[in-house]
């Protein structure tokens, strides 16, 4: 048999004290927090003692920077790959995060009306077809072991929603993939066996003792 993992990655906390929706923007890299994240994750392989031989990660610095640990403990490149990039989205640099009330503002209704596509943003289809395209590409280079992808929320959950047969209708604030989460696909000889997800940084997260996952 050989059996190929494929984990997808997301990066760690970032340092957004002003909760920017930063999206693509540059400059937006992990907190003290978020450096903990990846070098937490880095120790669960590590321990674990995995396989890994790929390693590649969205150009964005948080990405860039959750995959360091992993690429020091395994003597690995980062392999950039901007088809894992974080999602285009319209109301990225604005605050709408911290301040809801401005999606009130007539200017943004068009933007608001297919949450299915979704109209404020990088289509869910576009971002599961880059995403599978990643994953294929790091299946091969990884054949018989294992490859780590450090990608983002949306895309991650995009694909692994796509690969479920789940909705994209959805609360983004209820979204089950929280910061260093691992979606892992298990395949063997190309046919894929296996989803498990898991939080190895769960006590790391803001307000983990309170958090609410569905």
């Amino acid at each position: 048999m050989s059996r190929t993992t494929v984990h997808l990655l997301r990066h760690g906390e970032v340092n957004n004290p002003d909760r920017v929706l930063y999206g693509r923007k540059p400059g937006y890299g992990l907190s003290e927090r978020g450096h903990q994240m990846a070098e937490r994750i880095a120790d669960v392989f590590t321990v674990r003692g995995a396989d890994l031989v790929h390693l590649v990660a969205s150009p964005l610095q948080r990405a860039q920077e959750t995959a360091a640990p992993l690429a020091r403990a395994f003597g690995l490149t980062v392999r950039t790959d901007e088809r894992v990039i974080e999602a285009e989205n319209y109301f990225e640099g604005s605050t709408v995060g911290r301040n809801p009330a401005q999606l009130l503002n007539p200017a943004h209704w068009a933007k608001l009306i297919n949450p299915l596509r979704p109209s404020w943003g990088e289509p869910y289809t576009e971002q599961a077809a880059r995403m599978f395209a990643a994953i294929r590409d790091a299946r091969s280079a990884a054949d018989g072991h294992e490859a780590v992808i450090v990608s983002h929320q949306l895309p991650i959950w995009v694909a692994r929603s796509t690969i479920l047969g789940r909705s994209m209708l959805h609360d983004p604030r209820r979204r089950r993939l929280t910061l260093a989460s691992l979606t892992t696909l298990t395949f063997e000889r190309g046919t894929l066996l296996a989803v498990d997800y898991t939080e190895p940084c769960a006590d790391l997260l803001p307000d983990a003792t309170t958090a609410v996952l569905p």
